[in-house]
């Protein structure tokens, strides 16, 4: 398979039709049609179900979009990391992260960096551990910011000694909203929301000890960003257990857990990678 070929085809699966995507690549129908009935045969399977006017992905051709998007992804990230080294440090560190306080540790430490390295840019991506540990994985991510519980084992880390505090997001008018804090048997029988990342799943239901299968039973939903989360639970879909973030949000009030629930977070990056010079340098910055 050609790069170029991946190419022509995330064009016409996100398009959904050859003709938008030949005109988007700049190259003529026919050509496109050609080199996409030419991928399937090599690949000996059908990608596309053709209808007369749009065109959508078989089975098979979901499969190969989810992996034509990394190939593609990290094709352009190593040409770019290639065109940017020389002399001069540059270049692009891509990090994802939760929302997490350690982002304070994480931020001063990238400002730090460019007051030497001014060519050096950041991108920084907030989503869930899973998805930033399995982009780390693809060389997709330069580093991530994690919340524990984490196993660093197969990774270089460093903590950022920030305690992160678990809290119950309740809107002002819930039964529960006046409490000075909310304990495991307080909440076993309400609509709960949990973030996304299976770990947490397993930290919050430790919590909850003797009452962790009503409270499993009782999650209503999983988000994985806490803005989602509050417009979740103010439209009525339950208690958001969340990180305390120093945030306010108009009708919610945060109620501390009983017993406190703590944890850490920790920066990591995947062990002896073969990474850009820019994102080795400020592995040995975090480390120095």
């Amino acid at each position: 398979m050609e790069l170029r070929v991946l190419r022509y085809f995330l064009a016409v699966a996100e398009e959904g039709n050859i003709t938008w995507a030949a005109q988007l690549l700049r190259i003529s129908q026919p050509t496109l049609s050609r080199q996409l009935k030419q991928l399937e045969e090599e690949l000996g399977v059908t990608l596309f179900e053709r209808g007369s006017h749009t065109i959508t992905l078989t089975e098979e051709g979901r499969l190969l979009r989810e992996r034509a998007q990394t190939i593609v992804s990290l094709a352009d990230k190593t040409e770019f990391e290639l065109k940017q080294s020389g002399n001069d440090l540059s270049g692009e560190i891509a990090v994802g992260c939760g929302e997490v306080r350690g982002m304070t540790l994480l931020s001063q430490r990238m400002a730090a960096f460019r007051e030497i390295h001014p060519g050096v840019r950041f991108r920084v991506i907030s989503t869930t551990s899973d998805i930033i540990q399995e982009q780390i994985e693809q060389g997709l991510m330069d580093f991530g910011l994690l919340t524990d519980p984490v196993d660093v084992s197969q990774y270089e880390f460093l903590r950022t000694g920030i305690t992160e505090h678990w809290m119950a997001m309740v809107p002002h008018n819930h039964p529960l909203a006046e409490r000075e804090s909310l304990t495991p048997q307080d909440l076993k029988d309400v609509p709960l929301l949990f973030p996304v990342c299976t770990p947490v799943h397993n930290l919050l239901l430790n919590w909850f000890g003797q009452y962790a299968d009503q409270a499993r039973a009782n999650i209503a939903g999983y988000c994985s960003l806490t803005n989602n989360a509050i417009v979740m639970m103010t439209n009525g879909l339950g208690i958001f257990l969340g990180l305390d973030l120093g945030m306010c949000y108009p009708g919610v009030r945060a109620i501390p857990l009983s017993p406190a629930l703590q944890t850490g977070s920790v920066i990591v990056w995947k062990k002896q990678a073969s990474t850009s010079p820019a994102a080795a340098e400020f592995a040995r910055f975090l480390l120095s």
